[in-house]
């Protein structure tokens, strides 16, 4: 489809990226927002407006949650229907899918854009069907990605074709995928008595959404207590007696440590306390809380996946002694990053921070495209 497109579209302006939004749901509602940082305009806040290719740069309001000045939603019309519109260089950019009904963006001082939250309880958006894919489009390429690290709810696929007529795509979930993935959540609970069901967040009576673990705790501090001590436990008594190799990847090259009164330490990297559920599903608190040391910086990504991904028991070296079929298959494991990727039709997807540490030449499980030569970036929500 997308190789299609490009035959027929026009060359975007110069500066500028053809973006095709298909609407591969049931519903005649959906509509997509790009919002993002204008590179070519001081990072400012930018939205692309309803027709796809006017720029919204909204001045500082007086005050907090100020209305947008223009209509930003952009209709995708019937099932089927393809919708073909322009973006500037953008950094951070979100583009984001809403069905049945439009998303209300906000403004605060600064400018500052208020997105859509699903851990606000008040938010306009909580009780709204969305999601969204990431990206950003700068001099060097585009790179994007589906993005489950908050929540998992509408299915989106994603493809990029280059100005060679190369495809590289990430088909994401099927229709049906969402429904899986509660079902496999509410039966994970009933496995380990752990509260995986109550990531789903459910509106006059059906699922809308299902939560991270990470943000399940912004409602429920306690809700993952202990979760993972006994796996730690385990990792921490093993690690005691014989050697664990961390590759950073990185110019620190492998680095060799062992657990000594409860602290990992990995030479130039420090020592890293035994972590809680908190530090691990967040991958950003305790041990795993990033610094000014390098070789630190490059342990902790590929500590914490090894720990998402409970391989710590499997190999010494992380993360090349392990591949993506070892993953997940200790019982205390982050299982909603288990179920989300087994949904996947082809198993990719971004499910938890740092979901995109990879083996030396091992393929990608995040779910990410990118290329320095971009042409047309395809985008479809619904999953048919």
């Amino acid at each position: 489809m997308a190789s299609q497109q490009q035959q027929v579209l026009a060359a975007a302006p110069a500066g500028q990226l053809n973006v095709a939004l298909q609407n591969k749901s049931s519903s005649s509602q959906v509509y997509a927002y790009i919002t993002g940082l204008d590179l070519n305009n001081g990072n400012r806040p930018i939205f692309v407006q309803a027709d796809g290719k006017t720029i919204y740069a909204p001045t500082s309001p007086s005050g907090t949650g100020a209305k947008l000045a223009v209509n930003v939603a952009i209709s995708l019309g019937a099932p089927g229907n393809t919708v073909n519109v322009v973006i500037p260089k953008i950094a951070g950019g979100r583009i984001w899918f809403s069905v049945d009904a439009p998303l209300t963006f906000l403004l605060n001082p600064g400018p500052a854009i208020v997105e859509p939250s699903v851990t606000n309880p008040s938010d306009p958006n909580v009780n709204i069907n969305w999601t969204f894919a990431e990206f950003t489009y700068n001099d060097a390429q585009l790179f994007a990605n589906i993005s489950y690290v908050d929540f998992v709810s509408v299915p989106i696929g994603i493809s990029l074709t280059n100005t060679a007529g190369q495809t590289q795509s990430v088909p994401g979930m099927p229709a049906s995928g969402f429904n899986t993935v509660v079902n496999e959540l509410r039966a994970q609970a009933k496995r380990d008595g752990r509260p995986w069901d109550q990531l789903i967040y459910s509106y006059n009576g059906k699922p809308l959404r299902a939560l991270s673990p990470n943000n399940l705790l912004v409602g429920n501090a306690s809700a993952w207590d202990g979760y993972w001590d006994p796996y730690v436990q385990q990792v921490w008594s093993r690690f005691t007696n014989e050697d664990i190799i961390i590759n950073t990847q990185a110019a620190a090259g492998n680095l060799r440590g062992r657990v000594s009164n409860g602290q990992l330490t990995l030479p130039e990297a420090g020592s890293f306390s035994a972590p809680s559920a908190r530090d691990i599903f967040s991958c950003s608190t305790g041990p795993f809380a990033t610094g000014s040391n390098q070789a630190r910086n490059a342990v902790i990504p590929r500590l914490a996946a090894a720990f998402n991904r409970s391989t710590l028991l499997l190999a010494d070296q992380f993360p090349n002694g392990t591949n993506p079929n070892q993953y997940y298959q200790n019982a205390i494991t982050n299982h909603y990053s288990r179920i989300v990727h087994a949904v996947q039709k082809d198993g990719r997807g971004y499910a938890f921070p740092y979901d995109d540490v990879v083996p030396d030449g091992g393929q990608d499980v995040a779910g990410t495209i990118f290329d320095g030569s971009p042409s047309l970036f395809t985008l479809s929500v619904g999953g048919n």
